[in-house]
Order: structure tokens, then sequence, then C-alpha cells
């Protein structure tokens, strides 16, 4: 039998990073109390209209640009209806005829086999990314069999980014979503802490046999660590598989991922297919976006959305910044990837190089092997370090002026993490670590030490 090809595709909500919402001036912030941040409009009184946020426009046209989309300079807002208790209108504001970016891509690069020094670079389609509303938030309460709906969120900007079924493992899945995440929070367009729901992942699996038909496809739904996503992704193409080899069918249902257990189960099937009923946004106009070319003379500049101005200021992205750090430093490509992908890595690495003689490509191997190790062991963040950029390079600076040895430099790097408020040199001092010049002294002691072992030395010369 023909082996099974497995397909994913993404559906990745990213929180934008803005201080009110997208159609209403209430404010946005993580955990304030329930109901604290709901405006009239947020709560859906009648009578109240949407007003639009252009920090959210900004922030969407900039992603846009950054995963090489076609910027639409006309994008439209429909109505999606569902009916939910924490979504009070009764509808979602969303882009679904026309949305705001469409047809880009994304590279991402991940390792074969574990090993860091073979890395493949893969491209996944971005089929569209589109402005909408999140929904409140339902708290269940099962003692009391109660529901509770906080607003504060609901209305609160989205970017939804489609990416096209390009991708095959889980693997693939936690590497593009990852490198998004990283964009994102380069541009400053969405904060994208997973932990607290400002990115959330929809994955798309299906299996079939070469050239015949896609499967049918279940979705996952709100899958909220890039670790869970791996494991979601290959646990429903496991699943799968093994249905079909004995005899079953997929269901088209929305499933969760569990991370307890590590499985995804069904939440609703999708046979009767949800008819959200898609209309036209009849209070907001169309949205219009200018470049520089279409601009209006007598326009007023912080009236509109220049395209090109926003593409002037893309900061360099992670692919540049890696390139930059690969050619300037001659470290490794694979180890820019490290140094990017942990938070904060990047400037702790340039702040040691600044300050110390040592090159860079044997500092790079005490901060991947010494202090990312440490920090892994004792699941801390480079901020978190009790060992700051100046102190490890203070100990570098010793061991490559040759004054301790690297063993002894270990010692120290070990001494330094309980953060004791010791320098280097006082821990090589207090615990006798220096490595003797002296040619003299150093024969003096080989001579004693072979004078006290006579018989040791007989039988060697034996």
């Amino acid at each position: 039998l023909a082996p099974w090809v497995p397909v994913v595709g993404l559906e990745i909500h990213a929180q934008i990073s803005s201080n009110s919402k997208l159609f209403s001036g209430s404010q946005v912030q993580f955990a304030a109390p329930p109901n604290s941040l709901v405006s009239f409009f947020d709560a859906s009184l009648p009578g109240t209209l949407p007003v639009l946020n252009r920090r959210c426009v900004e922030a969407a046209v900039m992603t846009g640009l950054a995963l090489n989309c076609s910027i639409n300079k006309k994008s439209l807002f429909d109505r999606k209806h569902y009916f939910y208790a924490d979504l009070p209108a009764g509808y979602q504001i969303t882009q679904q005829r026309v949305p705001i970016a469409v047809n880009g891509s994304l590279s991402y690069s991940l390792c074969i086999d574990n090993k860091m020094s073979q890395m493949v670079t893969k491209t996944v389609r971005i089929k569209q990314i589109q402005l909408e509303q999140d929904s409140g938030k339902s708290l269940h309460d099962d003692t009391r069999s109660q529901t509770l709906v906080d607003l504060n969120r609901a209305g609160v900007g989205l970017m939804e980014v489609v990416m096209e079924p390009d991708m095959c493992c889980g693997e693939e899945a936690a590497a593009a979503v990852r490198e998004l995440q990283l964009i994102l929070q380069t541009l400053g367009s969405s904060q994208a802490v997973m932990a607290e729901g400002q990115l959330r992942v929809d994955a798309n699996v299906s299996v079939h046999h070469p050239g015949e038909p896609y499967g049918v496809r279940t979705e996952v739904k709100n899958i909220n660590s890039i670790r869970f996503l791996a494991k979601a992704v290959d646990y429903e193409i496991q699943r799968q598989i093994e249905e079909l080899e004995s005899g079953g069918t997929i269901l088209n249902e929305t499933r969760a991922f569990d991370s307890k257990l590590g499985c995804t189960v069904p939440m609703r099937d999708k046979e009767g297919k949800q008819d959200y009923r898609f209309m036209p946004e009849p209070n907001l106009p169309p949205l219009i976006l200018y470049d520089a070319k279409s601009l209006p003379a007598n326009m007023n500049h912080q009236q509109v959305v220049n395209i090109d101005w926003i593409h002037e200021r893309l900061p360099d992205l992670p692919s540049v910044k890696r390139a930059k750090l690969v050619e300037h430093y001659g470290i490794l490509p694979e180890h820019s990837f490290t140094l990017l992908n942990e938070d904060g890595l990047t400037e702790f690495f340039e702040n040691v190089v600044k300050e110390t003689q040592m090159k860079p490509k044997k500092v790079i191997g005490w901060i991947l092997k010494d202090l990312l190790g440490y920090l892994k062991q004792h699941s801390l963040t480079v901020k978190e370090s009790p060992v700051s950029s100046l102190l490890l390079a203070d100990l570098l600076n010793l061991l490559e002026k040759k004054e301790i040895s690297s063993t002894a430099a270990k010692q120290v790097f070990a001494e330094l993490w309980k953060g004791e408020g010791k320098t280097p040199l006082e821990i090589v001092k207090e615990k006798k670590l220096e490595l003797m010049q002296d040619q003299k002294e150093l024969e003096e002691i080989c001579q004693a030490v072979i004078d006290g072992h006579e018989n040791e030395v007989i039988t060697m010369v034996l």
C-alpha cells in the first residue's frame, strides 16, 4: 500500500498590539477586572456605531508587507453571524469577501533529524490576512453550573493569517508559527504572547494517498502553545491514518487538543455546515488605502494610511537579522537561529562580544552551551539570568588571558550562577583557581611530587 500523505494548513489569530479596540475607544489590557473595559458599542447597545481604529489598519498593512502580500487598496468589511453568549451582537465584523492583504509567503527553517547543523528552509503560502474583532470570554463554573461572560476582550482587534495547506507535520507547523511570532514581535504589530491568548492557532489536518484527492479534514481549534501545536498535529495525523487503516472514516469535525492527555478530542461535528449568513457590514464604508502614486495632493496625511510610507519604515526582519549576525560575527547559521529564537539572547551575546577580547565564535559556545544550558535547567528566561553579560565577559577575559583554565572557568561560572554578587576574579582568588605562569615554580612543584613518590617513579622507569 502506498504511504499516507499528511496535509496541514493553519489559521492564526494574532491580537493587534493597540491601546484601544478595533471599532471602539475601550482600552485593551490583559487580566483587567471582568467587564471593566466595555464600551456601549462592545456591549452592542442599539444605535451604537463602529469607528475603525487606524493603528489596527497600519499593523495589518505592516504585517502584510512583511509576509510578502499584495495589499488591497480597497478592502471590505462583512458581518459573520453566529450565536454565542460571548458575542453580544450575534455577529462578528470581519473581512470575508475582500480582505486587507492577499497572496503572501512565509519562509521558515527547521532542522533535519534534530541535527542543528542540517537545516532546511521551506515556504508556506499565505492566502490572506484579514482584520476582525475578537469575541468576549465565557467562564464556565461547573460547581455552580453557570457560565459567566467577560466582555473585556469583545471587539479587540485581530489579524487572521490564513496559510495554505503546504505543511506535512507538526514540526513544520511549529517552525512556521514560531517564525511568524518572531516577525510579529519584530514589527510590533502583535506582542504574540501565546500564554495570554495573543496568538491562537487552528490547525486543519487531513491525510490521503499520493495521487488521490485530499482526504476529509478535521480542525483542531485554539491551540495556545507552539509545543502543543506540534503534538496536536502529529497526534491528529496518526489518529486519522489508524482510523482509515482499520476501515473507519474521518468526520469533518472540530476537535480540541487536550494537553494533559496529549491527544485531540471531538468538540462538535461540522456535518450540518454552519451557515454564517455573511453580509456586507452596513455601518462601515470600504477601507481605502493609498500609496505614494495614488495619494491625492490635498489629502490630510493624518487621515490616510500610506502603504509606501509603512513599507519604508519596516524594521529588519528576523531572516535579515540572522544573515547579519552570521556575516558580522562569523558564527554558524544554525547558531543565529538559536540567538533569535530565545528572547533577549542576541543582545546578551552582542554585549558579551563588545566587552571581551575573545573571538565571537568562542563566545557563542559559552552562550549556547553554558548559559542556555543553565537557563533551561532552571526554567529561566535570558532576562532572568543571574549571570549578566558583563560578568560573563569578565570571566571570558580571564580565560582569554590564560589566567585560568577552561575547567576552572566552568567552575567559576557555576559559582557566578549562585548570584552571590562576587566578581569572577574574586571567585578565582577565593578558590585558588589561577593558572601558574612561573616556570620555575611549576618545576619545583613537579620535582616535589616526584621526590615524594619514589616507589611509583621506580616502577615507571622499570
